[in-house]
């Protein structure tokens, strides 16, 4: 069985996290730049069974496309490219960052870690992955 990879794509940075085999839990793997992030996972397919991309989707409130499609869209065309025997979904990314930010200020970090942006794309991937989760089952 394979793991399902969640990238939340940003401009200078991407959050990347994962399922475990059994498709059970959402961790945070890491966040890694954004023009390493197609070599961060060609590695990480090598050395782990991938079964689908979860790519977050950025939407406006009214579900019409956000100005950041303009740079996740070639991202996900690359990305199909690299890989074209994994499927790639699409998840409605909305909040994440806001959920992120109110996570990690929920569990108790010191306010100079709650101010590190990659911990909060990491937790961002997270909770587009849980939430991908949720959806399908």
């Amino acid at each position: 069985m394979g793991r399902i990879v969640a990238i939340d794509y940003g401009q200078k940075r991407t959050g990347i996290a994962v399922t475990d085999e059994l498709k059970i839990i959402a961790t945070g793997l890491t966040t890694v730049r954004s023009m390493d992030v197609l070599v961060f996972l060609k590695d990480y397919t090598e050395k782990n069974d991938v079964e689908c991309f979860v790519v977050g989707e950025p939407k406006q409130m009214d579900y019409t496309a956000s100005e950041s499609s303009v740079f996740i869209e070639p991202f996900v065309k690359a990305l199909k490219a690299l890989f074209p025997g994994i499927p790639v979904q699409r998840a409605d990314e909305r909040f994440t960052s806001l959920l992120a930010s109110r996570t990690i200020r929920e569990a108790g970090l010191k306010k100079k870690d709650r101010r590190d942006k990659a911990l909060v794309d990491t937790v961002s991937a997270t909770i587009l992955l849980q939430s991908y989760m949720e959806m399908v089952k």
